[in-house]
């Protein structure tokens, strides 16, 4: 039996890092699509280095579409723009930008699209997983809400001018005592910042500090021994110029830092015809109202596809001894209050709209439901007929 006294750790990363960059452009271009065609199929991957940008993949519509290459491209210098890089090696105005987007295989279409005789397929086989626990107010992990909260304060006061200094790239990581499986205080935080030239090390601490002292709860800050801030020195390079990216290679930092499974697909750059994104959405949107509920404390949902097939073909609950209801019967009625069919969860979840860019940093769980639809699956509507189910 695990012991419920440890310490664990997560990591958060910018908006700003080089794969945080591509995530977002990728999302942007899903966006771009599904803002003129909500039935759009994108599967959009985009690399980013010194001054070039990539963008590849498939799309439908694609040459009967009236997004050509040059918007495209346009929506990638914006992206890169608000994201705050304007730097001699990375800079949104000049950076090359290659788009090799191609119409969606016809293999995969007939598996996905709908039929006279069959519903929506998946648009890949894979497994899936959502997760919730009573830890923060945000049913999110606490070592990964502290640590994407840091940065996005950060980056809010960048963009706002309230603080002088910082530049797009950084990265956190908070290592959290766990006491009789409670968090209890911070014993390690790491803050990695890119920093105007010219500001010592010591300097971009004493900018760092606050945002650490504000994000934890009161008593938690760590021993200074253990409070890093820029821990190699130097960090004027920084982004795409720095460090190459790639989309979809923070999914950790995506979902729950590692404090619950993960499926292995990446969310960004993906229609949500793609269950990768779409069920993984809905994993975590049924986690939330079970722990919402009351129905435990901690949650983790499995759900399992097969490409072309509309049902899932396994769906599973583990409470962690938390649970005050049989999981098998819990998996039985999440299975009847929602259909997890891909087309079932796009229209519970009002998946085909133009509201992903806003998940590309930060994570795509824990946020507050939007009245656009965005973050649609952090939304805590089901509490009240789970309640009835049992009584």
């Amino acid at each position: 039996m695990a012991s419920n006294d440890f310490l664990f750790t997560s990591e958060s990363v910018s908006e700003g890092h080089p794969d945080k960059v591509c995530d977002r452009i990728s999302d942007e271009v899903v966006d771009l699509y599904l803002a003129e065609y909500p039935y759009a199929r994108v599967a959009c991957e985009t690399l980013a280095t010194t001054n070039r940008v990539v963008i590849a993949g498939e799309v439908r519509p694609g040459a009967d579409s009236r997004i050509d290459n040059e918007v495209i491209k346009e929506t990638a210098r914006k992206a890169i723009r608000a994201i705050g890089y304007e730097q001699d090696g990375f800079h949104w105005r000049n950076c090359q930008i290659d788009v090799l987007l191609h119409e969606q295989s016809a293999d995969i279409a007939q598996g996905v699209d709908a039929g006279d005789s069959k519903d929506e397929g998946a648009g890949d086989q894979g497994i899936m997983f959502g997760f919730a626990v009573d830890e923060t107010p945000e049913l999110m992990p606490a070592p990964i809400y502290y640590a994407h909260e840091i940065l996005r304060r950060m980056a809010a006061d960048r963009h706002s001018g309230k603080t002088k200094g910082f530049q797009p790239d950084a990265k956190s990581q908070v290592t959290l005592r766990y006491v009789d499986g409670q968090p209890v205080a911070a014993t390690s935080v790491v803050v990695s910042t890119q920093h105007d030239a010219g500001l010592s090390t010591a300097e971009v601490r004493e900018l760092v500090r606050p945002y650490v002292r504000s994000v934890l709860p009161e008593g938690w800050f760590p021993p200074e021994s253990e409070f890093y801030v820029n821990p190699t020195g130097n960090f004027v390079i920084g982004g795409p110029d720095g460090d190459a990216g790639l989309t979809g290679r923070k999914i950790i930092v995506d979902t729950y830092g590692g404090a619950a499974p993960h499926g292995g697909g990446a969310f960004s750059g993906k229609d949500p015809t793609k269950v990768d994104r779409s069920a993984a959405y809905a994993a975590r949107y049924l986690a939330k109202n079970v722990v919402a509920a009351g129905l435990a404390r901690k949650c983790v949902i499995q759900l399992s596809y097969a490409i072309g097939v509309s049902k899932p073909l396994s769906i599973y609950v583990d409470t962690f001894g938390t649970g005050q209801v049989d999981e098998s019967r819990l998996a039985s009625v999440l299975n009847e209050v929602m259909n997890l069919s891909p087309r079932g969860i796009r229209e519970h979840l009002r998946l085909n709209r133009p509201i992903y860019a806003r998940t590309a940093a930060y994570g795509h769980f824990g946020h507050a439901a939007e009245a656009d639809g965005g973050f649609s699956w952090e939304a805590r509507d089901l509490v009240d007929e789970l309640k009835r189910a049992f009584n």
